[in-house]
Order: structure tokens, then sequence, then C-alpha cells
């Protein structure tokens, strides 16, 4: 039978081990299983450590046994199995019920998986599946105590073993890959860069007889991960710069220019060179697809607010995409404060040479919402502020010229497409976020966007000192972290507590983002998340009795939720608890204090995006991270790493470490396994640099891809595969 990448599993290793395969592990042709390498590699005699193990974790061991001992039961029928393993460093109990255990003999050798539990004290599977290894003593061969053992990602229904005697089906005994690979890298790219054919890398790493045989295929399979995807945005760019477009040039007298008169502030240089960026693409045709990322509080609406005056200047409008009513409606406000009568054109106290500034939310009274489509419809609305509402069937724009999208990471690309789409010509492109960016995230998520970065606060501000209060080792911390609550307030200024949900049930914003994918410590026995209108009426009632206290979440109705804020922002309220409704956009500089409850639950970027709410004046803030997770356990220390800096592209590089990586580039969306395997966003950025050079160089002739087919192949590929969302999601 002549097999070929493409051809599927079933007709290689029968449809009785294939379908499984493609259920639970989404392997259907033989370039799935190719490409399904080995989570890591076991020696017998240096497995994997069994203290390292964690209840819950479904696992596969290499292990020898120690003790096999059998009983009946006594509630039941048949009998009771247990079997220890050890690795020289930690034991585990195998627990059988009713098991032939004739091979199950001490000084056996052998693969175990399962999912980890625990009984008296002690790490345990229960029936786990097995597959025993050949029985020579390895003692007496020193070479087959040292061999690697791959251990392969797997499910339930499809073990480790299963993967690997598969792939011994599928190469042979004289592994027949040459045949069956052909290389899409160029030669004189794999020459530049010392990398292995493709065929012996596969080989290399599937059947290793070193650790350095499987350093060499990692590099280059890294390689093809890292070529492949910087093609395919390279190639994306490449079309967007082709995109025909309007320019919209500065014109002197205009709004731009009222709004820099109207500034209650100074720009910051960072702000006016990022201005002047924006202001040069703007005025070509060619469509702006341009990043802004910058620290909390460093003014990039500001920045995003001039662009859209440069473009109503220009006769054009201009859509900000915000990803919830409560920022969208302050957005609206602090525009129309800071344009005053530019602002309310065809209004009686309007200037005639402004704009309008229009609202558009999916909760808006059917009246409102007619009247702020006709202003945009019709033209009247240079500037139009709104969340998801925008992107609905009947909101059409009279001359889109640009699309702003504040809190990029709230979107996916079908957003941004979605409003883009509303221009008749491809309008230009700002995406803002304030969640900064690794330069290797930035290459591969956001790689079809040029970046610009703001990492200067204005002046005048306090900043704000972090600290965490571990409540189950300082228990009296909580008392004095409500004192010092009590003490801000008391000297006229204000508060917010932070909760991970509301309360009974579950809500849109019921729990936090989890940005770091790290489990709580304890497991999934811990308590339910801390609720805001649980710990409102507590704190009513206890520690902060007598001050004027309200509660904010999702689940308030829009007019309810815009009410409360604007009362806030007023000084009416001393304390506001609310869920992370408040986590992007909110501006009261009056508040000076942020109490976070259960805040391990919470990821590293989204704290420091809540703790960006305080200290926005010119009074010291202080932010407190109130926590059940000691003071030494993974989530504690990750707590200490958020109080011990402000950096806010240093904390990006500890969320990015604490995540799983196919999380970051968005395996965790599509719900399927990340086409990047090999590649580590934190250890490969000069490969992934060199590589984007490489995509670059191989696509700027005019002929492109034309004279490597098999680069365009797998390019094609990508971008067939569903699994591709995450070029630019995150």
């Amino acid at each position: 039978m002549t097999v070929s990448l493409e051809t599927p599993l079933d007709r290689v290793l029968g449809a009785r081990t294939a379908g499984p395969m493609a259920e639970s592990l989404g392997l259907r042709t033989v370039r799935d299983l190719l490409r399904h390498y080995p989570r890591r590699y076991a020696r017998r005699g240096e497995m994997a450590d069994l203290t390292s193990l964690e209840v819950g974790d479904r696992v596969t061991v290499l292990a020898q046994i120690r003790s096999v001992e059998s009983r009946r039961m006594r509630n039941r029928k048949g009998t009771l199995t247990e079997v220890t393993v050890g690795d020289g460093r930690g034991r585990m109990r195998l627990v059988f019920f009713s098991h032939k255990h004739g091979k199950l003999v001490p000084g056996a050798w052998g693969l175990f998986a399962g999912t980890v539990s625990t009984y008296k004290g002690q790490l345990q599977f229960t029936h786990p599946d097995m597959h025993l290894l050949d029985d020579r003593d390895a003692a007496d061969d020193d070479e087959w105590a040292r061999a690697l053992i791959p251990i392969y990602p797997a499910s339930k229904e499809v073990s480790s073993w299963v993967v690997q005697r598969s792939l011994r089906t599928l190469l042979g005994p004289e592994g027949r890959l040459g045949s069956l690979v052909d290389d899409p890298l160029p030669e004189e790219v794999r020459t530049r860069h010392g990398l292995l054919p493709l065929a012996a890398a596969l080989l290399d790493i599937h059947r290793p007889t070193s650790t350095e045989d499987v350093a060499r295929a990692r590099e280059r399979l890294k390689w093809d991960e890292a070529l492949v995807l910087q093609l395919t945005l390279a190639a994306r760019r490449r079309a967007a710069a082709l995109e025909p477009g309007v320019a919209r040039p500065r014109r002197a007298g205009g709004l731009l220019d009222a709004v820099d008169a109207r500034l209650p502030f100074a720009l910051t240089d960072g702000q006016r060179e990022v201005g002047e960026q924006l202001a040069a693409e703007l005025d070509r045709e060619q469509p702006m697809h341009r990043l802004l990322q910058g620290e909390v509080g460093a003014g990039k609406t500001v920045v995003a607010l001039r662009a859209m005056a440069q473009v109503v200047d220009a006769g054009g409008q201009a859509a900000l995409l915000a990803p919830t009513e409560v920022l969208a409606a302050q957005h609206v406000r602090g525009i129309r404060a800071l344009l005053g009568p530019l602002g309310r054109a065809g209004e009686l106290d309007g200037d005639p040479a402004g704009t309008r500034v229009v609202l558009l939310t999916g909760s808006q009274r059917a009246a409102a919402r007619r009247e702020g489509r006709a202003d945009v419809a019709e033209g009247r609305a240079g500037i139009v502020v709104g969340t998801h509402a925008l992107l609905q069937e009947g909101v059409e724009f009279a001359d889109l010229g640009l699309v702003v999208v504040d809190e990029q990471h709230r979107f996916g690309v079908e957003q941004r497409d979605a409003l883009r789409a509303k221009g008749d010509r491809p309008p230009h492109v700002l995406v803002m976020t304030a969640t900064p960016i690794p330069r290797t995230v930035a290459m591969t998520v956001y790689g079809d966007l040029e970046v610009s970065t703001l990492r200067q606060l204005p002046g005048g501000r306090g900043g704000v000192a972090t600290s965490v209060v571990p409540v189950s080792d300082r228990p009296a911390w909580l008392d004095r972290a409500w004192e010092r609550l009590r003490e801000e307030v008391s000297a006229g200024r204000q508060a917010y507590v932070v909760c991970p949900r509301i309360g009974e049930g579950a809500d849109a914003d019921d729990a936090p983002d989890d940005a770091d994918g790290a489990p709580a410590d304890g497991g999934d026995d811990r308590r339910p998340p801390l609720a805001v209108l649980d710990v409102a009426e507590q704190l009513r009632e206890g520690p902060l009795a007598g001050l004027r206290l309200d509660v904010l979440h999702g689940r308030l109705a829009p007019d309810e939720k815009d009410a409360r804020m604007r009362a806030f922002a007023a000084g009416e309220t001393d304390v506001l608890v609310s869920t992370t409704v408040i986590e992007v956009g909110v501006d009261v500089p009056n508040a000076t204090v942020m109490v976070v409850m259960d805040a391990e639950r919470f990821g590293v970027s989204q704290l420091h995006q809540l703790r960006g709410r305080v200290a926005r004046g010119r009074h010291r803030g202080l932010c407190l991270l109130v926590t059940e997770a000691s003071e030494g356990s993974p989530s504690g220390q990750r707590l200490a790493a958020v109080a011990a800096t402000s950096d806010g592209f240093e904390l990006a590089r500890l969320d990015l470490e604490t995540r799983r990586e196919g999380d970051v580039l968005g395996a965790a969306q599509s719900g399927r396994q990340s086409t990047v395997r090999m590649l580590s966003l934190l250890e490969d950025e000069e490969l992934i640099a060199a590589a984007r050079a490489e995509a670059t160089a191989l696509l700027a002739g005019e002929r492109g891809l034309a004279d490597h087919p098999g680069l365009a192949a797998e390019v094609a590929a990508l971008n067939l595969d569903e699994r591709a969302d995450w070029l630019e999601k995150a």
C-alpha cells in the first residue's frame, strides 16, 4: 500500500485503533500522527519523579513493581490486588479489582496510566491502564536501562503505548520516512541554521538514541512551526498592504487642534511620538493595522481620540469598540466632556464646526437606538462608541474611516473583521491593550499588526503600593486591611472591593478570567469563590459599618450600572464592592484603595489591570491582595511577584511563565489541539525572530512561495485548519 502524509490512519492502523485516535486526540492522518510528539522521555531507573504528581492529574508513569498483595474483598465478590511501584524517590499504589495479575511480579517494569487519587495519604491509581515492558534484568543491561522511552500525550481511550505501537507500525523496523516525507524547508534555510532534514528529525523525535538526538530534532521541528506561522502572518501583512483604503490626512484648525487645545494636561513624550506615528499612517491610502499596547494608565485612550479626531477632520467616521457597557458609557462621557460644544454639533449649544458623539449598546431603549443608528448612517455622528451592538445588522456607517478596538484581548478576530466590513472601503484599524505583550507573543499572536508601545506614565500620579494579605498565615492582617480602607475614606478618598463572583448562580462576570491557567492550591474541594452580594452585606454589618457602600456587577440593568458608577465617580459612594466589571477603563481619580478578595483566583495580568483602577489622581494608592493561599505555595509566590513590581512588561513575562503555552496561542479558545506543539514563547524568542526574517525574505520576491511548493502546502494546510484561529486571538 502506498502511504503519504495525507493517508487516513484507518488505512494504516485499522478502524479499531484509528477511530479512538481521531475522536479523543484529533489524529486522523499520517501527518497528524507523525506530528504528535512525545510529551517527555523516561528512562528505566530515571523516571518522572512520583513525588511531583498531584491529585487529579491524568498521567503516565514509568516505574518498577516493588510488591504485589492480593486479598478477598469483604463486602463484594472477587479479590483486591494492591501493587506498590517506585522510582527510587517516591512510591505509589496501584489498585486492581478482580484482576488476573500473573504478570505483575516484583522487579518488572511497566508504563502505568491513570488519574492520580489518594488514599490514607498515599498516591494511587485505581485500575490503571498498563503496559508491562520487556522483563530483562536492567541491572545486567546498561543500555536497556538507559534507553529513552517516549511518553506521548494520551487520553483515557488512547494510551501512550498505543500511540508508540502505532508509530512502530507506521514506520516499520527500519524507519521508512525517507520515502514518506518531502522536506518543505528550503535547503539554504536548513544549511544557514544548521538544521536536520525533516525525515531525520521525525525519526529522532520518535526513536531517539540519546538526549542529543532529541535536542537536534526539537530544534528542527520548532523551525517548521515558527516558519509556517510567520509565513502565514507575513502573507496577511502583504495582503493588508495591497488593500485600497482612504487617506485621512490631518487638517489644520479642525477637531484635532481643538482637542489638543482643550486637553487639561500636557501629552507625554510617548503619546506625542505614537500620535505622530498614527497620524502619518492615517495619511496613507494603505489601511493602518496597528496594535497600541501600554501600561495601565499610560494614556492610550487620548492617543486614540486624537486619531479619531483626525479621521473626522478628513470627513470620515471613527468607531470605538469597548468590551463592556460600563466602559463604553465612560468613554462617551469622557469624550463629550473633553470636546465640549465640539461634541454636540446640531444641538442648541453645539458648535457647528464639531461633530456628534453617539453611544450604541444592546440595552438602549428602542427610540434612543433608532436615533443613534440614524445619526451614524447619515454621517452626523463622527465618533461612535459602543459594545458588540456596533456589530449588529442595521448599524450602517456613512463613511467608516477608523476602527478602534479597546482591550483587544476581550475580542476575537471575527468581531474586528465584522466592524471593518461596515466600511465601503477597508478602514484603518487600531487595536489597544493595557496587558503588555512580550515580544514573542507580539511576533506570533499579533504578528499581522505593527506594534506601538507606551511605557511612560503621565506625571502627577501617586503610584500604587501592593501588599499580599495571607489570611491563612496571618489572620490579623485582614482586620488591619479594613482599618486602612477606613483611614483612606476618612481622609476623603474612596475604595474598591473586588470579588470573583456575584452571588448565587452563575453569570457572565461571575468568575475571573484565570488568565494564568494555574489551578489554585488545594484542588477542587475548595469553598466557592467569595461573592459581591455576600461580602457587601458582611462589610456593611462589620468592619465597614457606617460607610456608604454600593455594589456593581454584570447582572444589574445597564442604566442601574451607569447610575451607580456615576454616583461613585461623583463621590456619593465611599466603597464600591464589585466584580471584574471595573477591570478596564474605569477612571475615578479619587479612588485610592483596592481590596481584592480571593486574589489567588485571578490571573497575573488581571490583577495588574485591576490595581490600575486606583491612584489615577495625585494621591498614592494601595492595593491589598487578600488570599487563603499560604505564602510558600505557588499561588502565594505568584501573588508576591505581582506585589513586588508594577512593571507590566515584567508581569507579562510572569504571566506567560504560569500559563500553558497552548492557552497563550489560543488552543483554549478553539477547543482543539494547538497547532504549536514544540515552540516555546519564552525560550525561543531568537528562533521566532529568525523565522520572521526568513519568512519576510521568502515572500519578498514577485514569485513568493511559487518556488517552494512544500512550504506553500504547509501554509495552506494551516490556514484551512480551524485551529489557525489562534493566530489573531489572545
